[in-house]
């Protein structure tokens, strides 16, 4: 599985890493490494295996946190099943019984979030702190493997230009980048503006 890249600062952060999917593991988060294998089997996330990014969000969370909460981790493991998991369960009611009703709070939180980008005005929350923790890294993880797929496609200006809903977002990015910062780890808003800069130069050559 690829590391997900990061400044030198952060290599104080691996053990914490590794220790957060080490077994032993708390039971939510066996569950859900569980469930999202088993949800995500068959998708792609960012032309990914959707398993390979729920697992890159929880461990790029746990760089960046201290002793994190089971219940957050799980919820990064789990944050796209309302995505991939079938149609022919009821989700909300199978995650609260299986995990907590935090668990399902934060996973549609942050369904809601994503489906707003697709709205002229995305609105930018940082008052919920836990849906704001994930969503950080799950931005982080996405735009290091945006700039990462455009240098390996060979032409990062068409592959770009390909993807206008994602340059129109840009703005928005730098918004909710600039909003997280007080409300995240110091190490957490460093690697989210290494991320979007990278993206933005990548995106456009200009900036």
């Amino acid at each position: 599985m690829d590391q997900v890249p990061y400044p030198p600062c952060y290599e104080q952060q691996e053990a914490r890493t590794v220790t957060v999917l080490a077994t032993p593991r708390h039971p939510h988060i066996t569950q859900a490494l569980t469930d999202a294998r088993t949800w995500c089997h068959g998708h792609l996330i960012d032309d990914r295996p959707a398993l390979v990014h729920a697992v890159r969000v929880a461990v790029t969370l746990a760089r960046h946190l201290p002793d994190p909460p089971p219940t957050l981790i799980a919820a990064a493991l789990l944050h796209d099943a309302p995505d991939v998991a079938p149609d022919d369960i009821d989700l909300p009611d199978l995650l609260t019984r299986r995990y907590h009703p935090e668990l399902t709070r934060i996973v549609y939180a942050l369904h809601a979030e994503h489906t707003a980008l697709d709205t002229p005005h995305p609105p930018i929350d940082t008052s919920d702190r836990p849906v704001l923790l994930i969503s950080t890294a799950d931005k982080i993880v996405a735009f290091t493997s945006l700039v990462r797929r455009a240098h390996t496609s060979g032409d990062p200006e068409a592959f770009f230009a390909a993807r206008p809903a994602l340059r129109r977002l840009l703005p928005h990015f730098h918004t909710a980048c600039q909003a997280a910062t007080a409300h995240v780890p110091a190490t957490m808003a460093t690697h989210l503006h290494h991320a979007l800069t990278a993206l933005t130069h990548a995106a456009d050559p200009r900036c």
